[in-house]
């Protein structure tokens, strides 16, 4: 019969393996995920020798499901590897590994048995997605229904008779009626709303709602949480979203208010008090740390979300405050270089970004750390086969302990459950700041297409997907197009350079993509990705 494990009750991705050991010797059985770049095994236990020959001895191990791993089988007295064998377990699967000799003793055969399916974890997904798209199929089928001659002509006869009887109504009076005098009519009607994108509102939503979901733990699936180290996930798209957003939306703003007749030093003020709040809510109201009891100085996490947020927002404000114009209708567009007005109009602010950027790099790969290789990008722990554990994220994590101190940036980073690091390390951290600034500094970019082509859809398309493409081929270059063998990987946990470009070539297609559906074509109405938004 089949194995029991009555004394291990399994959680989300993981499953049960049992090590069946026909050897006349002790059994190492170490374990490397497929997501792991460079990586050392790490031991999952010891199976002893058979008892006697053609009967095994077993040993039970539980082993995680997220990804593809590889199982390596050593002999404990010399330390020579018997087999290696790469498998993707299924959650709450139940799997036999035989370690057996051949014909030949030399020889020896591990081969992986099934003994009890696992589930599927993805019908969830599957329910939830079936019912979205019934619904869409609904409000589809409800519209073109509505759009129908005769479905049109039953609904007018009907609103017909409701209209008659509210004019009959309406000559009879009643006893609070009052009649409005002729003046009435002679004021200037009410000052209509500006209008808004419901593109970027729409985008944003998206955002935010991905968000909240990965906040709640997404289902735990491993795809909507935050990648170990290098590469994406869909928790790693929605931050860089909201920022580049945030920045498209300061340009509009900015822009709007600067019309409407108001002075820079009244919205640097309110850009500042903003930002104050902003940060202060950062760290004193929201901290993690309040998970581990009551705020102490002593291990008060400085960075945050709300914090990069923060700094991100008061930076390209600020800049944009020094170069925005309020009236753009003015401006020429006869020379030869008006194509590149959206540009050229703030080439200070670009300068300064440019400088920022500049800066990361020199600190990113020039700045000496103790006891690690200069430009170091990688996890540390149990990566590039161990030779530099204690290096977790290089310049950028060296610069957080010297200015904030060990005990205030964040203390379990994501790639600890692959990478086994034991360092603190901070996502939000100083250095990555200066690339969130680039982001935000880009969706202002977008903000400054919508502004200066208003209502000429085809050149803000245009250069929507002009921007996506420039960005699209900097990533290539910088990643190689490879997950770990570029330049400059993408890399969310140091907001690498790379993982900026290609975000942000993501951001413009996808706006491109909102804006002509919802604003140019207006196919669908943003709902109900446009409320929260």
């Amino acid at each position: 019969g089949f194995p029991h494990h009555k004394h291990i009750v399994l959680r989300m991705d993981e499953a049960f393996l049992t090590v069946n050991n026909e050897l006349d010797h002790e059994v190492v059985v170490s374990w490397m995920s497929e997501r792991c770049y460079h990586c050392l095994y790490q031991q999952l236990g010891v199976v002893p020798a058979g008892p006697s020959a053609g009967q095994p001895s077993s040993v039970d191990f539980v082993v995680s499901t997220q990804h593809e791993i590889t199982l390596q089988l050593n002999r404990t007295s010399v330390n020579l590897e018997l087999c290696t064998v790469p498998f993707h377990f299924g959650e709450h699967g139940n799997y036999s590994l035989w370690v057996k000799n051949l014909s030949d003793s030399s020889v020896v055969n591990c081969s992986i048995v099934t003994d009890a399916d696992p589930v599927n974890s993805y019908i969830p997904i599957l329910v939830a997605f079936l019912i979205f798209a019934g619904l869409a199929l609904v409000s589809a089928i409800g519209k073109t229904i509505l759009g129908l001659d005769v479905v049109k002509s039953i609904l007018f006869r009907i609103g017909g008779s409701m209209e008659t009887e509210r004019l009959i109504n309406s000559e009879l009076g009643s006893p609070g009626r009052t009649v409005a005098t002729v003046t009435d009519n002679i004021l200037p009607p009410a000052p209509s709303p500006s209008k808004r994108l419901r593109s970027l509102d729409t985008f944003r939503g998206i955002s935010l709602v991905i968000m909240v979901f990965v906040n709640y733990g997404g289902g735990r699936y491993w795809f909507f949480r935050h990648e170990s180290w290098n590469g994406l996930t869909v928790a790693d798209l929605v931050f860089p979203w909201f920022v580049f957003i945030m920045g498209t939306s300061i340009a509009l703003s900015i822009n709007s208010l600067l019309r409407a007749g108001s002075t820079r030093c009244s919205l640097l003020r309110k850009v500042v008090w903003r930002s104050l709040q902003l940060f202060i809510i950062g760290v004193f109201i929201i901290n993690p740390n309040y998970c581990q009891g009551p705020l102490s100085w002593d291990n008060l996490r400085i960075p945050g979300v709300l914090q990069r947020l923060a700094w991100s927002y008061l930076t390209v404000a600020c800049l944009d405050l020094l170069v925005a114009r309020g009236h753009l209708d003015i401006l020429t567009t006869d020379a030869w270089w008006s194509p590149g007005l959206d540009i050229l109009l703030y080439w200070p602010a670009w300068l300064c970004v440019l400088l920022l950027e500049i800066i990361w790099l020199c600190l990113t790969f020039l700045l000496p750390v103790p006891e690690c290789p200069t430009g170091y990008l990688g996890p540390g722990g149990i990566g590039d086969m161990g030779l530099y554990a204690n290096c977790t994220g290089g310049a950028a994590a060296f610069i957080d302990r010297w200015l904030l101190g060990v005990n205030h940036i964040y203390q379990t980073p994501s790639s600890r459950g692959i990478y086994a690091t034991h360092m603190p390390y901070d996502p939000e951290g100083v250095l990555g700041s200066i690339n969130s600034i680039l982001m935000a500094f880009l969706g202002l970019q977008a903000g400054k297409i919508i502004l200066h082509y208003r209502d000429l859809h085809t050149s803000i398309m245009s250069r929507f997907l002009i921007w996506g493409l420039l960005l699209g081929v900097i990533s290539a270059v910088l990643t190689k197009c490879s997950t770990d063998q570029g330049f400059i990987p993408v890399n969310k946990n140091l907001w690498s350079l790379s993982y900026v470009t290609t975000l942000a070539c993501f951001a413009y297609v996808l706006l491109v993509l909102m804006y002509y559906t919802v604003d140019v074509k207006k196919w669908w109405s943003g709902a109900p990705f446009y409320y929260p938004g």
